[in-house]
């Protein structure tokens, strides 16, 4: 989303670069340039290293001009020259259904308006979910809160997967109980996802529901470009008797990662019935809103393939939009964001509720 870079590069003239100059050449942002002081390793922009080996292939220059031409790109009295890119662009995904909940496609740019923190704003762009690779994290609760209807579940997973995935989407498996366990990565291949699926069994253990979730929105995607989906399928219950942080945490730290969150929570007509089953459906539905997810709770798990059937039809017609952010300051304060089809008032838009205005290398 934000970007603030600061690179220092010396060209040097006359001097073939090595191919493996241009593969893994990095730099560090400076802490004079980072006021957080943190320090990011990330890759040289592509067409410098082009003009390296461009100004590697030139004819030798007589000694008495080339001082004069080295000092087009080097400078012999201070530091080298400084490049610096930025960029305030915001890009949101967001889904729309109609009154009967049925996602709706085929919308254009004109259809959305979008304001930042009450202040309307120009759309920039608008990419379908067709041409927006998805990056999607399966969260599993094996605790024995839900074992009775773990089997079905399961089933229930995999028919969805089969429905939402295509070439370039990326799928993870996160298991839990007293402790979040990565089943499968990042995995291009649908087939490595359903087998990791089939590999999960129930346990009798407790529920570490809040650490599950940050810690998978604090997953690393390194090949994740500014026009990807985040989302994460949560089938829990939402009970938590294990994890050091709560729902604060929680939120703030899939509101940071631009993470839309569903959840699915088999415990039917039970959540009426106590206090930890009501708290822990609370805590779906408060991840959900945020998000611009949606929270589900079916009174039979023969509902669960109508409900992955419904969260796959919104991923497959979501739309990602894009504009720039009127605020200049990457200052880490929240920003609010609010998506509507003015001109379809009968539509419902559901997009997550902000951002975080942070600075993050490329």
């Amino acid at each position: 989303m934000w970007v603030g870079t600061s690179a220092q590069t010396v060209l040097s003239v006359g001097a073939e670069a090595p191919t493996h100059m241009c593969r893994s050449s990095a730099f560090i942002v400076s802490k004079k340039h980072n006021p957080m002081g943190l320090y990011y390793r990330v890759w040289k922009p592509a067409w410098i290293c082009g003009l390296i080996v461009c100004l590697g292939s030139l004819p030798a220059v007589p000694s008495q001009e080339a001082p004069e031409l080295a000092a087009k790109f080097v400078s012999t009295s201070g530091p080298p020259p400084v490049i610096r890119v930025s960029s305030n662009l915001v890009s949101v995904a967001v889904s729309v259904t109609d009154a009967a909940g049925h996602a709706v496609r085929d919308l254009g740019i004109g259809d959305f308006s979008v304001a930042e923190d009450g202040n309307p704003v120009p759309l920039a762009k608008l990419v379908e979910a067709s041409q927006s690779p998805l990056h999607l994290d399966l969260l599993f609760d094996l605790s024995g809160s839900v074992r009775s209807a773990f089997e079905f579940e399961q089933q229930a997973a995999i028919r969805f997967l089969q429905k939402v995935w295509k070439p370039g989407d990326r799928v993870s498996v996160i298991s839990f109980s007293e402790q979040p366990e990565v089943r499968l990565r990042n995995a291009e291949l649908l087939p490595e996802a359903v087998e990791a699926l089939l590999h999960l069994r129930p346990t009798e253990a407790a529920t570490a529901f809040f650490d599950t979730v940050v810690f998978s929105a604090n997953l690393p995607h390194p090949s994740a470009g500014p026009e990807t989906r985040r989302a994460a399928i949560v089938l829990s219950d939402g009970s938590d008797n294990r994890s050091d942080g709560d729902l604060a945490d929680t939120l703030t730290a899939v509101q940071r990662s631009e993470t839309m969150v569903y959840s699915i929570n088999l415990s039917g007509a039970s959540v009426r019935l106590n206090e930890i089953n009501r708290k822990g459906h609370e805590n779906l539905l408060a991840l959900a809103a945020a998000t611009g997810g949606t929270a589900f709770l079916p009174e039979r798990s023969a509902d669960l393939d109508d409900i992955f059937g419904r969260i796959a039809g919104e991923l497959r017609a979501q739309y990602l939009l894009s504009y720039y952010s009127p605020g200049s300051n990457p200052d880490g304060r929240f920003r609010r964001i609010e998506i509507a089809s003015p001109a379809k008032p009968h539509l419902k838009t559901h997009a997550r509720q902000g951002y975080y205005a942070t600075a993050r290398p490329f």
